[in-house]
């Protein structure tokens, strides 16, 4: 196993009725001015909103509301909280929503810092400071609420771009499986989708961490499971829960340890998607290009692949394995091919050359302009 460092200072506050604590972990690290962050609604009809509000209450926390974060974060609405925060004093952040909230409270925690939120995403200025961060999750998927990355996309310049810093860990996230009883089925199985394929990016890049390997094919297994329960019972909380933190743990770090960083490919290609396709689901277009990429790369890779086929899904071939995947993902309902998402072929040239903005992508799987394309291709 290579050398790592493992660093996790996130607290998760897990289970039924914990959001009412929010406040007190607020007021216990000294804040009692917040921006609360949220996305369409959904947390008044939940009845997450009630609680959380209570309990500021209850603190004596005083609190400002901006909500509108899309599913695909944008830059103009990040840069609009950053003038509410410095406009009203604001001490810290609380995101109240599933990935795309809290990954957009992570950009403005951080914007309020630099010149501009975006020069962070362009890597023209480093994160030295952010403001404090809290979460109360309501929809188990990107894993955001327990690591240090952010995705935001710049709806102009047709970039979804991601950036990560040590500021970046939310202090306290809250996570009740229960408020995701009321989710919609796509929205479940995004959060599968999007915790499977988390654990899928780094498994793929790794040598011999035996004891990380273990523990990603333990949880995409769990991750199966789960899904599968909840669509013959959504209400079935164990299900719930296991699925909840298997999708906070695919993404904690825990899972990194060994796998030389990870391979990304799916989501670099994924985000010049969505780029372009705002309202194609980050978990739907993974759910598209990672069979596809399995299909392009597996022959550098083919003892891992085996292992994983065998171990995951219990089949001898990685032609089996790939094709429990699709129907896996079919099983849940979720898009497999371009045709699903309604991209046309005559949109993979933009969508490859996007993917390339930043440079070839890839771990042990190098993917060029050349490999995206082939790989767009093989997800019609």
């Amino acid at each position: 196993m290579e050398f790592f460092k493992y660093y996790n200072p996130t607290r998760i506050i897990f289970g039924k009725n914990t959001i009412s604590e929010i406040g007190e972990y607020i007021k216990e690290y000294g804040y009692n001015k917040v921006l609360i962050l949220y996305g369409g609604g959904s947390i008044f009809s939940n009845g997450v909103y009630s609680e959380v509000s209570k309990s500021l209450q209850l603190n004596d926390i005083i609190s400002v509301e901006f909500g509108g974060v899309q599913p695909n974060p944008t830059l103009d609405h990040a840069r609009a909280a950053i003038r509410i925060i410095k406009d009203n004093n604001i001490q810290a952040i609380l995101a109240v929503g599933g990935g795309s909230v809290i990954d957009e409270a992570k950009s403005i925690a951080a914007g309020c810092y630099v010149d501009d939120v975006w020069n962070i995403f362009e890597k023209t200025e480093s994160v030295k400071k952010a403001l404090p961060l809290f979460t109360v999750l309501t929809l188990s998927a990107t894993g955001t609420e327990m690591n240090s990355f952010a995705v935001l996309s710049n709806t102009e310049q047709k970039k979804k771009w991601a950036f990560g810093s040590p500021f970046s860990y939310p202090l306290v996230s809250i996570i009740d499986p229960q408020v995701q009883m009321t989710l919609p089925w796509r929205q479940t199985v995004n959060g599968g989708v999007d915790a499977l394929s988390h654990i899928m990016e780094l498994y793929f890049a790794g040598d011999s961490a035996e004891a990380t390997l273990s523990i990603n094919e333990a949880l995409m297994r769990t991750v199966i499971k789960s899904v599968d329960e909840l669509q013959k019972d959504p209400n079935d909380y164990d299900s719930r829960a296991n699925l909840a933190w298997s999708a906070s743990l695919a993404l904690s770090g825990l899972t990194a340890v060994g796998m030389n960083g990870g391979e990304w490919s799916v989501h670099r290609i994924e985000h010049s998607i969505s780029a372009y396709y705002p309202n194609v689901a980050h978990a739907e277009g993974l759910a598209v290009i990672f069979p596809a990429w399995m299909k392009y790369v597996n022959k550098q890779n083919s003892e891992r692949f085996e292992r994983w086929a065998k171990n995951v899904f219990g089949v001898d071939s990685i032609n089996e394995g790939i094709d429990a995947l699709i129907n896996t993902f079919k099983r849940w309902g979720a898009p497999t091919s371009l045709a699903d998402l309604n991209v046309p072929s005559e949109m993979i040239e933009q969508i490859a050359q996007n993917s390339m903005l930043l440079g070839i992508v890839g771990n042990k799987h190098k993917i060029d302009l050349d490999a995206s394309r082939s790989i767009l291709n093989l997800a019609l």
